[in-house]
C-alpha cells in the first residue's frame, strides 16, 4: 500500500507522514531528502545549480540509498551518511533549485519507486501524487498559511542551532514556494484525488487522526 502526502514547505509533512508511518508499521519515505542529497553532492563539488549538463554529468558518478532502521531513515551519498547535513538553509536553498532540473528529476524517480518496493510506505514530498505515485491508495495534500508555515520552520532552524530572523525565513520560505509551484517539471499541484487538509489550525496529532480515518476507510 502507498500513502501520498503532498504540501509545500514548512506545512508539517514529514512529521505527520512519520507518525503516520509508524502507526500503520509502514517505511517512512521522504523524498525531499533525496533532493536535498543531491543538492549536498553539488554544493560540495561546487557545482553551479544552474549548470544542468554538469548536474548531470556529476549525477552519473553518484549513488545515493536510503536505509532504514527502527523507523527512522538514513541517507548516504557515495557511501557516506549525510542525514545531519540535509537540513541547513544552504542545502534547503540548493534543493529547491535543483529540483527544477529535469535530469534530477528523472534520476531519482527510479529511486523512490525503487524504495517502494521494499514494503507498504507512506511518501510525502511535492509531486507524489500526481508523478512518483501517481496510482497511490490513499493521497493528501497539506496546506497551510504562509505566516504560520515560516513560523514552523523557523522553530525548526532554531531548535537545530540555526540563526537567522523570521523575516528571512519567510522570505525563503516564499521564494521556494514560487519555484515549486511554477517549475515547468512536475510542479506542486494537489493530485486530482488527493484530500485537502489545512493544518493552520490543526496540531499534529489532529492532521494525523484525520489521515488514519481516511486510510481505514480504504483499507
Amino acid at each position: 500500500m502507498i500513502i501520498a502526502i503532498d504540501g509545500p514547505a514548512g506545512v508539517g509533512k514529514s512529521t505527520v507522514a512519520k507518525l503516520l508511518a509508524a502507526r500503520l508499521g509502514f517505511l517512512y519515505l521522504d523524498t525531499g531528502a533525496l533532493y536535498r542529497a543531491i543538492a549536498w553532492k553539488m554544493l560540495r563539488e561546487t557545482v553551479s545549480l544552474t549548470d544542468h549538463e554538469r548536474v548531470a554529468s556529476l549525477l552519473q558518478t553518484t549513488s545515493v540509498h536510503m536505509q532504514f532502521h527502527n523507523g527512522s531513515m538514513q541517507v548516504l551519498v557515495d557511501g557516506v551518511d549525510v542525514s545531519g547535513e540535509l537540513r541547513t538553509p544552504d542545502v534547503t536553498s540548493a534543493a529547491s533549485v535543483i529540483s527544477a532540473v529535469p535530469a534530477v528529476r528523472d534520476w531519482l524517480l527510479p529511486v523512490q519507486r525503487q524504495i517502494a518496493q521494499r514494503g507498504s510506505v507512506v511518501a510525502e514530498g511535492r509531486d507524489i501524487g500526481t508523478k512518483v505515485f501517481p496510482t497511490a491508495s490513499v493521497k493528501f495534500f497539506l496546506d497551510a498559511d504562509a505566516t504560520v508555515r515560516a513560523e514552523r520552520r523557523h522553530r525548526e532552524l532554531v531548535a537545530a542551532g540555526h540563526t537567522g530572523g523570521i523575516e528571512t525565513t519567510y522570505q525563503n520560505l516564499s521564494g521556494r514556494d514560487m519555484r515549486d509551484r511554477n517549475r515547468a517539471i512536475a510542479p506542486l499541484v494537489p493530485a486530482a484525488d488527493a484530500r485537502p487538509i489545512d493544518t493552520s489550525q490543526l496540531n499534529i496529532e489532529q492532521v494525523v487522526d484525520r489521515m488514519m480515518a481516511a486510510v481505514s476507510a480504504v483499507s
